[in-house]
């Protein structure tokens, strides 16, 4: 995938391997939170970074 700095809801549900339905709740959970910490969000698209750091289930060794 190429650097992008927002992912639709269809790149959320290949992803993570689910339904575009899914997708969207994952999506909406993602930018109510982004809103809760004062950022801007896009309705059907989520930050990629953030969707990386709260999907990903693993942190770098440090």
């Amino acid at each position: 995938m190429e650097n992008k700095t927002f992912m639709t809801v269809d790149e959320v549900a290949k992803e993570m391997s689910v339904s575009k339905s899914y997708a969207y709740k994952v999506v909406k959970q993602l930018n109510q939170e982004l809103k809760q910490l004062g950022y801007l969000t896009v309705a059907g698209r989520v930050n990629t970074n953030y969707f990386h750091k709260k999907v990903c289930y693993s942190e770098p060794n440090v």
